[in-house]
């Protein structure tokens, strides 16, 4: 489904990805550990087609398309989520609204007809009762007053709203308490498939005590440097990341 070849990245002259290369395929979830620095970030802003990130070498193929070809809400259309490591706030537009909008504008490219009312509000209730959202929150601007477990929980309901074939997600547990944390973990195992993908950024080995990943990548130097099953995110949670320091 994502295939990452080589793939250089510069920002303001200094390389932050240094031939980084990752396949990801249906049904799967990779998870990518790694230190401060090491370009974790950069990889999903690079993959989601936010500006001031100059790729200068390498290739990105999303579902046999050329990603680096299109621009973020083509990306968006095409089936690519980003769910951020801080959650911005978006005074003035509602959550419902927003929702709504980003979900017929996807539908639209994809030559799909716009959801009804009544079924999005359907879908909407459905995964904010199991995120523990209340309705009434999401009258509210996008994020405006969230503590911070709550924005990631309202990541985690554009998730299931959106209903996305890949979703990177750029350290959703950060921030979160444990109970926080187990609600997030549920929410991106339901939205696991067959015909969908994760990309898990994350520091440490408490998310994917439960989100189980197939694959987990070490990322330090600007590249892949080590990959292995969920094992191996056991064995840096115990040993750090000194054995791939520069």
């Amino acid at each position: 489904m994502l295939d990452i070849r080589d793939l250089r990245v510069e920002v303001g002259g200094r390389t932050i990805l240094d031939g980084l290369s990752l396949a990801v395929g249906a049904g799967e979830v990779h998870a990518i550990m790694g230190p401060n620095g090491a370009g974790k970030s950069t990889l999903a802003h690079v993959l989601a087609g936010r500006d001031g990130y100059e790729v200068t070498g390498g290739s990105v193929t999303f579902a046999g398309a050329d990603l680096l070809a299109l621009e973020p809400h083509e990306r968006a259309a095409a089936g690519l989520f980003l769910g951020f490591q801080y959650p911005v706030e978006i005074p003035g537009v509602s959550n419902l609204l927003f929702l709504r909008t980003a979900l017929n504008a996807q539908r639209k490219a994809r030559g799909e007809p716009e959801i009804s009312g009544a079924e999005f509000l359907k879908r909407v209730r459905a995964e904010a009762n199991a995120l523990g959202l209340d309705m009434e929150m999401l009258k509210r601007g996008v994020n405006v007053g969230f503590s911070g477990g709550e924005k990631k929980r309202n990541e985690a309901l554009q998730l299931g709203v959106l209903q996305p074939r890949f979703a990177v997600l750029d350290e959703t547990d950060s921030g979160l308490d444990i109970d926080a944390l187990k609600v997030v973990a549920q929410a991106i195992n339901r939205f696991r498939a067959p015909d969908r993908a994760v990309l898990l950024i994350t520091h440490y080995q408490r998310l994917l005590d439960h989100v189980r990943p197939s694959h987990v990548h070490v990322l330090a130097g600007g590249r892949i440097v080590e990959t292995g099953g969920p094992e191996l995110a056991l064995r840096l949670e115990s040993e750090g990341y000194e054995r791939h320091a520069a």
